[in-house]
């Protein structure tokens, strides 16, 4: 493709989301086409995706399947309602959803994003504890350095700074657990051994606020916005127990550790803990066409439903909620992670992503490097005065070698398409080096 016809002519108009605008515009890093596990800059060189889109294309960009379903689907049903009407392939994909995480989560409530499966997700627990008669279960708990999205909900329960503080007070009452990053976990291979313990901090919530107002506690099974966040041994098991003590619901943002990001389907599997309730979003369509769920108990759809005192149980939804597209892509997704065992893969490939990564360690400014599954994160000392400078750096000299990451502040995180090669691995960790090298 040109490169001059690739480019607008003007990149004023477009406000772009969590991004340096005047940065961006100065120096645009523009993508024109993809395939496989490289996109194509405006100028036509090849770049690795290092980072699956935005956590979010595991099985790799334009794959035919999902494409041509895709293709067939907006020809037959370019849409139809959900609200009081149906289409097939949203019932399909519900069942076909409910078969592939732990069997009790039964129920599918489909939504368009990440922010808008979160947001559904805390209102479904505050209808369910309704139903059952506790109406004064309002409280939300979430977690420092937690991301659950842009909607006023998931920035309440969200523990990032920069992305509450323009906002106000949002929805209230909202607490939030401490953060499970500590110093004696720095280059961790796999989940740290301390901090356990700082699932005990629910404990702490309850006895300030009373387990009888608290409706839920939200958590990211590995919380990835942040900076890739490991959770210590054991701590999201105690997290579970502790809620089960105290009757609150235990929701897992799966957004992004849904769909074989750790080498299995979810991380309610890796881990060994199911929640009440699951977030998921991403890779549910590789990114095809927007899409978001909200995986539910059976206990928890059938008080909701069986408590109603009117026709309609939950007033909620989203007028795309299952589009046909998005069920379309969904669906030929999950038959591509199947029929390629795409997460098996993944989970074969983890020893070696670790081993390539913690390579890393002793590069100029790295502070620590951690990983699990097919995810990775190297941390770099602050410039002194310039928080996220050396960050911003990275991202601009990596593309210019061929390379997309992703930063938080001062913290590359890695997180590539589940069909990468060995060979591809060795390529991201040179790159990284040059880079780490490069940056001042």
């Amino acid at each position: 493709m040109d490169a001059i016809v690739a480019r607008p002519n003007d990149l004023e108009s477009f406000w772009m989301p969590y991004t340096a605008n005047r940065d961006f515009k100065a120096r645009p890093r523009m993508c024109v086409s993809a395939r496989g596990m490289y996109y194509r800059s405006a100028d036509g060189r090849p770049i690795l995706d290092g980072t699956a889109g935005l956590w979010c294309v595991n099985a790799g960009h334009c794959a035919p399947r999902i494409v041509e379903a895709v293709q067939r689907q907006v020809a037959e049903l370019d849409f139809a309602p959900t609200f009081q009407f149906g289409h097939p392939k949203a019932f399909e994909l519900a069942g076909r959803l409910a078969q592939l995480f732990p069997p009790s989560l039964s129920h599918a409530f489909f939504a368009n994003s990440g922010s808008e499966a979160v947001d559904t997700a805390l209102k479904i627990a505050l209808a369910y504890h309704r139903a059952r008669g506790e109406g004064q279960r309002t409280r939300l708990i979430g977690r420092e350095r937690g991301y659950h999205g842009s909607g006023f909900g998931g920035m309440a329960v969200g523990g990032i700074a920069k992305n509450r503080a323009m906002f106000g007070a949002m929805v209230q009452p909202v607490d939030h657990l401490r953060h499970t990053h500590l110093a004696a976990n720095a280059f961790s291979r796999g989940a740290p051994d301390h901090g356990a313990e700082l699932a005990d901090d629910l404990e702490r919530l309850v006895a300030l606020h009373d387990a009888s107002t608290i409706a839920a506690v939200i958590v990211e099974p590995l919380a990835g916005s942040t900076g890739v966040l490991v959770p210590p041994k054991g701590y999201l098991a105690r997290l579970r127990e502790t809620c089960d003590r105290h009757g609150i619901l235990l929701i897992f943002d799966e957004v992004i550790t849904g769909f074989g990001r750790l080498g299995t389907t979810s991380a309610a599997d890796y881990f060994g803990v199911v929640p009440d309730l699951m977030v998921l979003a991403k890779a549910i369509t590789n990114a095809v066409v927007p899409m978001g769920a909200v995986m539910s108990s059976g206990a928890i759809y059938e008080a909701v439903v069986d408590a109603s005192p009117t026709p309609i149980e939950l007033f909620h939804g989203y007028t795309y909620s299952g589009h046909p597209l998005a069920c379309a892509a969904a669906l030929a997704t999950l038959d591509v992670y199947r029929d390629d065992a795409l997460f098996s893969r993944a989970a074969s490939l983890a020893p070696l992503w670790e081993d390539a990564v913690h390579r890393l360690a002793d590069r100029r400014h790295v502070v620590d490097v951690r990983n699990l599954g097919l995810v990775g994160a190297i941390e770099l000392a602050p410039r002194e005065g310039a928080p996220g400078a050396r960050g911003m750096d990275a991202v601009q000299l990596a593309f210019d070698a061929g390379l997309m990451i992703r930063v938080t502040g001062d913290i590359i995180a890695l997180s590539p398409p589940l069909v990468i090669t060995e060979d591809e691995i060795e390529t991201i960790v040179l790159t990284l080096a040059t880079v780490l090298d490069a940056v001042e």
